[in-house]
């Protein structure tokens, strides 16, 4: 069987690179499936703000016209300003168990890095850090989740044969939801509080967080700003971001922390776990799904952890504590039972030390790799 690699340069071809993982995973229990529409316009140039600095190729391979692969390569200009490593990108990133559609697709980006002089190809990574990012190398028979993709056991081995190395890793952990707050933490908290001035924004509604949203944004950007491969976000994306995401947020499971002047402290967005819900909509909103997601939103024992982020002149101070008891103050009203971290670089201690005082396992581990030209 003949194996032929084509790139994609029309919408019904963009069409079938959004949908062949629903192929490749159906009937996966583990799998979460995205939604389509958000993956179109994501991929979409003239959509995503992310084109303003970034050039991307998408490829598929097909067999006996069938689609068995596809990979992104994606070229992120601030990026290599910011960082110097003359990099590509490879994501979105999905094959079947046969070691040459990876090994061609991989071929493609490798080519166009080549093309255009740069040094290095890593990955799996998005046009931005808040796209989803690395392999799956751990945690193969555990859930997946909205904010990291599940992927086949065979890709790390796959990818490997193909001289890509580990880069960075990512964990993520399970941590069970204590069903009263501990007094340690209730005092310190309110210590904290005290002793920062520091205020809780005690929001009702979607749109009463609306007012916070740049703030929040702006405070990613400070916060994350020495952590692996992170950009900090336009004015335009965090106009595209905030629209997207503050629209359909739960407001009970958003902690927000304002300062005497009432300028953000602190921060923490999680929701209800949509996992379960994504898999029974199978990746689309209607005719039925948008109403497994509403379910999923009012009665769940599960939440998702997403962004937190403390004020850099606020850090060390127990403002995380502060946080915390927050978070799971929200979480004791809405009777979840577990929550999910998502991924945590393995090295970024500050926010893995959060655990130590809660049940929890490091359940999966996922790694951007990398393999210079």
């Amino acid at each position: 069987m003949s194996l032929i690699i084509t790139e994609v340069l029309d919408k019904k071809l963009l069409k079938a690179f959004v949908e062949f993982p629903y192929a490749l995973y159906k009937n996966n229990e583990y799998n979460v499936p995205l939604l389509r529409f958000d993956e179109m316009a994501t991929l979409s140039k003239d959509k995503n703000p992310a084109f303003d600095y970034c050039e991307a190729r998408y490829w598929l391979a097909y067999k006996e016209g069938r689609v068995v692969g596809r990979i992104a390569g994606i070229i992120n200009h601030a990026y290599i300003e910011k960082w110097k490593n003359k990099y590509i990108r490879f994501g979105w990133f999905d094959f079947e168990n046969d070691p040459s559609i990876a090994q061609a697709l991989l071929q493609k980006v490798e080519n166009w890095a080549k093309e255009k002089g740069l040094e290095a190809v890593h990955g799996p990574l998005g046009f931005t850090d808040l796209d989803h990012q690395g392999t799956l190398i751990q945690g193969f028979e555990e859930l997946g989740t909205l904010g990291a993709l599940y992927n086949h056991a065979y890709y790390p081995g796959i990818i490997e044969s193909n001289g890509y190395v580990k880069d960075a890793d990512w964990v993520e952990y399970q941590i069970k939801v204590p069903q009263q707050l501990p007094e340690k933490m209730v005092k310190l908290a309110e210590i904290v509080q005290r002793r920062q001035q520091l205020t809780i924004v005690e929001a009702k509604k979607a749109k009463e967080i609306l007012p916070y949203a740049k703030q929040i944004f702006e405070l990613i950007n400070d916060t994350y700003s020495h952590l692996y491969g992170v950009m900090p976000l336009t004015e335009k994306q965090i106009a595209y971001y905030t629209k997207m995401y503050f629209s359909f947020i739960k407001p009970d499971y958003v902690s927000l922390i304002v300062d005497k002047d009432n300028k953000l402290a602190a921060f923490g967005i999680t929701m209800p776990s949509l996992s379960k819900a994504l898999q029974k909509a199978k990746g689309s909103l209607l005719p039925f799904g948008f109403i497994h997601i509403l379910r999923a939103m009012k009665n769940n024992k599960f939440a998702d952890l997403y962004l937190a982020a403390v004020r850099k002149d606020l850090q060390g101070k127990g403002v995380n504590v502060l946080l915390m008891y927050q978070v799971n103050k929200a979480y004791i009203k809405n009777g979840v039972v577990w929550a999910e971290s998502n991924p945590e670089l393995e090295d970024n201690t500050k926010i893995q030390s959060l655990w130590d005082n809660f049940e929890a396992r490091q359940h999966k581990r996922r790694r951007c790799y990398i393999k210079h030209l």
